[in-house]
């Protein structure tokens, strides 16, 4: 837990709590972008954006950049350079275009740096954010998933500091005795249980890719959503806790819990339970993230408990939804598995949504190359291997989903 926050938390603290605190948004388009700009622009004053960049939404880019100003604006996607340029002549806004600048914008001096790249094409810039010791909202949790060991390394090495933003993450920091973990019993992560909670396997499989993405609770991006709907998300989110919090794989379980309104609970030995609550809203965990370590105001809907009523529970049913159990199984065989699964999994969402294949093959294709897979339980050398063992994998899964021929 020291990796998450504690090392500069005494230099924080003391920091001018009127201070302006110079920010760079990876993923500035998505939700998570989109909420983080929300919280910035109701006190523009406290903040000084560096740099915003996009995959491939460059007309968002340039209305984001027009309004908020930032020093820099970087679309990953090179095809949109001409585009983002002419959008933006005459502002005086730095423009650039590629992967690399997109890594170099993450490179370039801010104090507060969000991490919002959905998928592994994050773990790069992230990585640059990290390396020059800034400190890391982590809403990209592809990054522990995929490379958690070498990730954390370079986290000891440089000094950042690491906060987590995933609503369930963030809820386990701020009830986490990160002292004492061995006082801890239990971590529960909760899950909504995603559009699909009630369906039966017949009807999941022909579920469109519509449906999956209208998640009943949150607004999140498609791959997310879809991954909400299998629970891989949830157990993406398991091997991200088990590296983000220390506590042994085998006191880190998931809990069905449809309202969303408890984000995440931590029990302790003595019998006490500490849970996180609030209305379902990424602005309430990116705002502890953005003012931590103290407080900020945020928009979102208050919590009444009277009003809502009742709040629910389930176990989990994992002949449903299998991915939870795939997602453990990964993490129990440790070493390049996580990076495996995830990459599989990647490319089965991209596939459903492009309507190549079913619902239920999403998870049927990653335990595939899975088990396919050989050597896993050795982690990987380096990040150099991490990436190579990313791209194989796509490539075998993108042969499985052509051969399905759907």
């Amino acid at each position: 837990m020291a990796l998450i926050a504690e090392a500069a938390n005494d230099r924080l603290a003391d920091a001018d709590a009127g201070a302006v605190k110079s920010v760079t948004i990876l993923g500035s388009t998505g939700s998570v972008g989109c909420s983080t700009l929300d919280l910035i622009g109701r006190d523009r004053s406290r903040f000084n954006l560096v740099a915003l960049t996009a995959h491939r939404n460059v007309a968002t880019l340039i209305a984001q950049a027009k309004e908020y100003r930032p020093h820099l604006a970087v679309v990953a996607d090179p095809a949109c350079f001409a585009e983002l340029k002419e959008g933006l002549k005459g502002t005086g806004i730095e423009v650039a275009a590629g992967p690399e600048a997109v890594v170099d914008a993450a490179a370039r001096p801010a104090d507060w740096v969000m991490a919002g790249i959905v998928g592994a094409a994050g773990l790069a810039p992230t990585l640059a954010a990290v390396k020059r010791g800034a400190c890391v909202a982590l809403a990209n949790k592809e990054c522990l998933v995929s490379a958690g060991p070498l990730f954390l390394d370079e986290v000891r090495r440089s000094g950042a500091t690491l906060l987590p933003v995933d609503s369930e993450h963030n809820a386990i920091f701020q009830v986490l005795d990160a002292g004492r973990l061995d006082t801890v019993e239990s971590i529960v992560l909760t899950a909504s249980g995603g559009p699909f909670r009630t369906w039966s396997l017949q009807e999941m499989a022909k579920a469109t890719p519509a449906q999956a993405v209208a998640h009943p609770r949150w607004d999140m991006g498609a791959k997310i959503s879809v991954d909400s709907a299998t629970l891989m998300n949830k157990g993406l989110e398991l091997i991200e806790a088990h590296y983000l919090f220390p506590v042994g794989q085998d006191r880190l379980d998931v809990i069905i819990h449809p309202e969303s309104i408890v984000h995440s609970m931590v029990a302790y030995i003595d019998g006490s339970v500490l849970a996180q609550l609030g209305m379902p809203d990424m602005r309430t965990p990116i705002a502890y993230a953005l003012a931590w370590p103290r407080r900020m105001a945020a928009p979102a809907a208050r919590l009444d408990l009277a009003q809502i009523g009742q709040l629910t529970f389930e176990a989990p049913d994992l002949k449903r939804f299998p991915a939870l159990s795939l997602a453990r199984e990964a993490l129990r065989i440790g070493g390049s598995a996580p990076t495996v699964l995830n990459a599989a999994n990647e490319v089965a969402v991209a596939a459903f949504l492009a309507g190549r294949i079913a619902f239920p093959d999403m998870v049927a294709l990653t335990d595939a190359i899975l088990a396919q897979s050989s050597g896993l339980g050795a982690p990987p050398a380096g990040l150099a291997e991490v990436y190579e063992l990313d791209r194989m994998t796509r490539i075998r899964a993108e042969e499985m989903v052509q051969k399905s021929g759907r």
